[in-house]
């Protein structure tokens, strides 16, 4: 008799492989509408979000910004947070959704394979984007609770090497035969997660990233069509968002973090 074939999966990071930006950053303006964070904090995020989308982030960088989120969230109420998320979730992501992602998530289900989401960002953001994808897990940053509201502390870090254990520990739980399993990723800090399994993909990957992927042959791809995940698949009906009384004071943060980056390149320039 042959030998009865192990399940297998895919791995997918979550932030520009399978949706256009950071899922965290694209709740600010929504935390800022439920009171949880000022302006200032908004203008921050808008700026980390811009320098995330041009040149990636290092290790250094993805530092700061546990640093800044932690701060951030410190005592928040975690049942404010997941309503936010769950009110507005429909109207962030279902345009950032990429197309070709979409389709390669279908494929491995098509496959019978398991599609895991693996990502940085927290769980409470993660687990309803997975939800809305099909996924049938997801590993994702968990911070402590206690009386219902963050303490500002970690719990779990999804980040780097704390990826690619979580993927062996699930793999070990599930019987997931690694060599045959897929990941996906756009970052060079997950070269680890990436070189836990047998078909590695560089998607939309940052320049250290491609440099490795050239380096040992991993397949690259790109992605460049963000789609209205509702065209591809049955969602639940929009609700309005949290933020429209809030657009005035906020919908300019991203114009304005490209007209001062834009204006410092004029200053140095003269």
């Amino acid at each position: 008799m042959s030998p009865v074939a192990r399940p297998t999966a895919a791995f997918f990071d979550l932030d520009k492989t399978i949706i256009a930006r950071s899922s965290t950053f694209a709740f600010s303006k929504e935390f800022q509408a439920g009171g949880l964070i000022s302006r200032g904090a908004v203008l921050r995020s808008a700026y980390a979000q811009f320098v995330y989308l041009v040149g990636g982030a290092d290790h250094d960088q993805m530092e700061k910004m546990r640093q800044f989120m932690s701060q951030l969230v410190a005592g928040w109420d975690v049942q404010t947070v997941q309503d936010i998320v769950a009110d507005t979730l429909h109207n962030i992501v279902d345009p950032l959704v990429y197309d070709e992602a979409v389709e390669l998530i279908e494929a491995h289900h098509a496959e019978g394979r398991d599609v895991i989401i693996v990502s940085t960002s927290g769980v409470e953001m993660v687990e309803p984007i997975g939800a809305m994808l099909g996924a049938d897990h997801v590993v994702a940053t968990r911070m402590e609770v206690a009386d219902g509201k963050y303490t500002g502390k970690i719990r779990f870090y999804a980040y780097a090497e704390n990826k690619a254990k979580a993927i062996s520990d699930l793999a070990r739980k599930r019987g997931y035969d690694l060599a045959e399993c897929y990941a996906y990723s756009d970052s060079v800090t997950d070269v680890t997660m990436l070189e836990t399994v047998g078909h590695p993909f560089a998607v939309n990957p940052d320049k250290d990233l491609r440099k490795v992927a050239k380096e040992r042959g991993w397949p690259i791809l790109v992605f460049e069509r963000p789609v209205a995940l509702g065209s591809r698949v049955k969602l639940p009906p929009a609700k309005p968002t949290l933020a429209a009384l809030a657009v005035a004071g906020v919908a300019g943060v991203g114009t304005a973090v490209w007209l001062n980056a834009r204006r410092a390149r004029r200053t140095r320039g003269s």
